[in-house]
Parts: C-alpha cells; sequence; structure tokens
C-alpha cells in the first residue's frame, strides 16, 4: 500500500507511542499537520503561541513524564525559534524530538523562502540530527532518533523533512523498520566496587553528592536506600533535588546559593561519592579550592563527564540505578559515621536559613508558604533568577521530578511554558508555576495557551520590578549601578483576567497564606501576582571564584 511521506511520520510516532504534540503549523509542514487531523483521536496536538514556547512546553512534559517530549515546527524562522529550548534541553539532558519542516530538495542552497541550515545550526545543542533526504529512510531514522533521544544520557534530536519528502509515497511494505531498541550489555564493576566500599570503610567523614542524574535515571529511590542503609550524609545540585531520606542525614543544595551547612560538608568531606553530578561553576566554585580533602569517586552515565571539571580518585561509567543496585546487593560497610553526622547537624542548627523580617512582602516568606500548602505531589516548575534559587532554598522537594528548572543554560522565560507541558503530562498532579516578572515576560503569550486548552495552571508571580539576580551582583559587585535592570510592569492580574484567566495581586504578608491557599484550591488556572520587597537578595553566596565555603551571609 502507497504511503506519502506524512503518513509514515504519523504512523512512525505513534509507534514510539507518541500521544502529544506540541506543534506550531506553517507552510512547509502543512502536509504533516493535515495527517495529524486524521488521527487527533490518537495524538493530541497542543499548539502554543510561539515555538520556543512550545519547545519548552515538550521539555516540561518530558522532565515531569520521563517520556520523550515531540516538537513541530516549520522551516525557517519556525525551526530558529526553538533553538533557545533546544540548547535548555540538551544542557540539563532532556529528552525531546523537534521536528523541523525545509524546503523541498530541489530549492536546498537557493535560499528559497524561509530556507536556514538548521541542522548545521543545531549541531553543537543536539545529541543527533538528521535531515531526510529519501522517503525511504523516514521512518527508520525516526526509531533511531527516538532510540538516541531516550538512550544513555539523554537529550534532544532533531529531524529536518524537505516537503517534497512529506508528499512523497512509497509502497510501505518495502520499508525496513527496527521495532526493537538494542538492549545494553551490563559491565561488571566488582573491582571498583570493591572499592568503593574499602574506602567507605577507611572513611571518617564521607559524603553523597547526588545530581540531575539521579532523577534522569529514576534512581531516587534506591538512593535513599543507600543513604539510609549505610548512613552517609548527602547533598544535592540544583538538578539533584527529590531525595527524601533520614532527616538527620540531608543537607540540602550546596554551589553558590548552596546552603552554608552543605557547602560545609562538601569542604569538610574526606570521601564524596558523587551521581550524576557535570561539577559545573556554579557547583563547585573555585575548583581548585573544592572539596579539598576529598577522594572523589565519580559515577556517571556519560562517559565525557567523568574528569571533565574535578578530577577523581576512581569512576564509574554506568547507569546510576545499575550502580546503587549492586552496591547495595555488597555486605554493608562496618564504619560508623555517627559523630559525623552529629557535626553536620550542629552545623546546621546554627546556620539555618534565614531572612529579615519586615513589613515588606518576602519571597522566601511565599515559597515556605507554598512548600506548607500545597502537597509534596506537586510539581514546581521555577523560571530562572532569584525566584529559582529563593525556590531552591526555601522548598523541600522530597519525591523526584517535582522540580523542573533551566539549569545549564539558565533560561529565562522557561517556567509558564513548561508548566503547561507538565501539567498536560502529569495531569492527576498539581503543577505551581514560580517565575519573576522578567521571566515571565519573555512567554507571557503562553497564558493564551493556558486559556484555550482549559490547563489547571498555577501561577506565583514574584515582582520586585528588576532583574533581579543581575541587579544584586550589580548592588554587590558593581557599585549599585543598576544598568538596564530596573522593570516597569503592567498589572499580571489584569492581563490574565483579559485572557479569561483568575487573576489575584497580593501586596501584604496579612493575605498571603490565605491568596497562597485559594490559588492552590482554585479548580481551574489562577495567577498570584505578588509584589515582593524591591531589593531582596538571594543569601547566603558565593561570589564567583570563591571557595564554596566563602560564604556572604549578610549584606
Amino acid at each position: 500500500m502507497n504511503k506519502t511521506g506524512a503518513q509514515l511520520l504519523v504512523e512512525a510516532l505513534l509507534a514510539e507511542n507518541v500521544s502529544m504534540i506540541f506543534a506550531y503549523p506553517g507552510g512547509a509542514v502543512i502536509s504533516i499537520f493535515d495527517e495529524l487531523y486524521k488521527m487527533s483521536n490518537k495524538i493530541r496536538l497542543i499548539k502554543p503561541r510561539h515555538e520556543q514556547g512550545g519547545t519548552h512546553a515538550a521539555d516540561g512534559f518530558a522532565r515531569a513524564t520521563g517520556k520523550v517530549g515531540v516538537v513541530l515546527v516549520t522551516s525557517g524562522p519556525g525551526a530558529t525559534n526553538t533553538v533557545t529550548g533546544i540548547a535548555t534541553a540538551y544542557l540539563d539532558s532532556v529528552p525531546m524530538i523537534v521536528i523541523t519542516g525545509q524546503v523541498s530538495t530541489a530549492m536546498l542552497g537557493s535560499d528559497a523562502f524561509q530556507e536556514v541550515d538548521i541542522i548545521g545550526m543545531t549541531a553543537p545543542i543536539t545529541k543527533a540530527n538528521f535531515m531526510i533526504e529519501d522517503i525511504t529512510e523516514l521512518m527508520p531514522l525516526v526509531r533511531k532518533a527516538f532510540h538516541i533521544a531516550r538512550s544513555n544520557r539523554p537529550g534532544p534530536v532533531l529531524i529536518d523533512i524537505p516537503a517534497d519528502i512529506q508528499t512523497a509515497s512509497i509502497d510501505s511494505n518495502l520499508i525496513d523498520y527496527p521495532i526493537d531498541d538494542p538492549v545494553p550489555k551490563r559491565i561488571n564493576h566488582s573491582p571498583v566496587l570493591n572499592t568503593v566500599i574499602d574506602e567507605i570503610n577507611k572513611s571518617r567523614r564521607p559524603l553523597i553528592l547526588a545530581g540531575g542524574g539521579v532523577n534522569i535515571a529514576n534512581a531516587n529511590e534506591l538512593l535513599n536506600k543507600f543513604i539510609n542503609c549505610y548512613r552517609i550524609p548527602v547533598v544535592h545540585t540544583l538538578q539533584g533535588h527529590g531525595l527524601n531520606p533520614d532527616n538527620e542525614l540531608y543537607f540540602g543544595g550546596i554551589g553558590m546559593h548552596g546552603t552554608c551547612y552543605g557547602n560545609y560538608a562538601v569542604q569538610k568531606s574526606d570521601l564524596i561519592l558523587v551521581f550524576g553530578v557535570r561539577f559545573s561553576d556554579r557547583i563547585t566554585g573555585n575548583k581548585m579550592k573544592f572539596a579539598p580533602r576529598a577522594k572523589i569517586i565519580q559515577v556517571d552515565i556519560d562517559r565525557a563527564e567523568i574528569e571533565k571539571n574535578i578530577k577523581v580518585y576512581a569512576a564509574i561509567n554506568d547507569d546510576i540505578s545499575n550502580v546503587i543496585a549492586d552496591l547495595l546487593n555488597l555486605p554493608l560497610p562496618t564504619a560508623d559515621f555517627q559523630d559525623w553526622i552529629n557535626e553536620l547537624n550542629r552545623v546546621r542548627d546554627g546556620n539555618q536559613l534565614s531572612f529579615s523580617q519586615c513589613n515588606q512582602l518576602k519571597p522566601q516568606y511565599l515559597i515556605q508558604l507554598a512548600n506548607e500548602i500545597f502537597d509534596e505531589r506537586t510539581i514546581v516548575v521555577s523560571d530562572v533568577g532569584q525566584n529559582q534559587m529563593w525556590v531552591a532554598q526555601h522548598y523541600r522537594f522530597r519525591r523526584p521530578r517535582t522540580l523542573l528548572t533551566s539549569g545549564g543554560l539558565g533560561t529565562m522565560g522557561y517556567a509558564l511554558p513548561a508548566g503547561i507541558g507538565a501539567k498536560l503530562g502529569s495531569p492527576d498532579k498539581e503543577v505551581l508555576v514560580i517565575t519573576g516578572d522578567g521571566g515571565f515576560q519573555m512567554n507571557i503569550q503562553e497564558l493564551v495557551t493556558v486559556k484555550e486548552y482549559n490547563i489547571n495552571l498555577k501561577i506565583l508571580i514574584l515582582d520586585n520590578h528588576y532583574l533581579g539576580m543581575v541587579r544584586q551582583w550589580q548592588q554587590l559587585f558593581f557599585e549599585k549601578r543598576y544598568s538596564a535592570t530596573y522593570m516597569e510592569n503592567p498589572d499580571f492580574s489584569s492581563i490574565a483576567q483579559a485572557i479569561g484567566i483568575a487573576g489575584m495581586t497580593l501586596d501584604s504578608t496579612d493575605s498571603a497564606r490565605s491568596m497562597i491557599t485559594q490559588l492552590k484550591e482554585s479548580r481551574e488556572a489562577m495567577v498570584l501576582h505578588a509584589k515582593i520587597e524591591p531589593e531582596e537578595n538571594v543569601l547566603p553566596m558565593v561570589a564567583p571564584g570563591a571557595a564554596i565555603d566563602n560564604q556572604v551571609k549578610i549584606l
């Protein structure tokens, strides 16, 4: 039976169990949209108001569910508008397929209308990308793209499909279409695992450092069990939130805006077991002064991350879940670390996160209220900047995949569209978007998407009339020369109401609890516009280039 390229593409997507696509139409993909229209009972099409928004929505869908997010856009500006979203997903290892339309093969290289070399543009920010040059390649390459996107260290893959390939036809019986992914071989790490146990037994101050790789590997419960069985304290990176071991073993985030006691643990430790961490500069501070007393044992599925930024004593290049499961099958270490645990708890008791109380509305207080009022299954989608760090410091995440945020790229405008994707992917969970006034306005148009698809999204805007994190740096390092960081903002609750979404404005501490409760209990989407203290800072903070235990606590 003859089928067009567009039909074959939709069949390939169905074979990958795709049930939702974030897609914006255009001339170079109109044939694909026509086939999706015919298959609307099997694949739900969500149209964002901007292709960047669609890419972030697919990202949020993927992070919340663990499935591959799928984006479809037209050629030229449709394709280039996805670049920021692709880079965001690439740096945070998010599985995504981006399908772009392209001009017909006969017109390639002619500077035809809406022709761009999206393959060349995205090569550095994708795990792989492909242009379909022959209709016989279409289904096999789609299958290959999905396998690449979700296997090993996940990431985005782009497929560029010329318009004539979409309309060409072929006897589908002639296509060789692989069905099963290759099964990865298990690796025997017994010698290194025995070294790990030996080093734990010799250690007096061991520590576990968990990163985003733990969430990606769905290894949270295994790691919780490992921590509790071995009685080793744990800290984590921004993307490593979601662990819930015994409280006396949990010491929060580390790095530039980490807890004082978490950073203390790193700097005083003599052995650090590192799971799924890429040692970015925001985590290590001055790399030459990071964990100066510790032997570091690094576990990562990506060989390229082993010793890329930090020299290590030993390494295991494998899936984190496999490694932890193997460790749990070995005899438990005989060492007792209670003195070390007690020391860290004393440091924590004397260095609790705090903020000054006054009549002005404090963002930290709002985050703490949200943490109290929303249940622990809630997915929080944070934007980038001060709001992100206040969330990381003052919201306690006890489950995997409950904090979604742009880490590696630091993409302002991420939270609202990513929240849309997270809610559509996890309709049984509450989704709370926490964003600043600057980031919110970068993709504010996606409020219309929220309304069109009746998405029950809760949105908390922390409005300080500044690009807050840049303003904080200007205050600390540039003698308060606030260049281009002041924001003249609209009434966000009125904008929400004009779109048809409930909106409230919060400007008093006295009303904070009742309004956040209303936000939580609303059965429809709601925007809460909170007018916070304009010059509140994120503290503690490590200055760029300093060691992570050299923290500014009070200004």
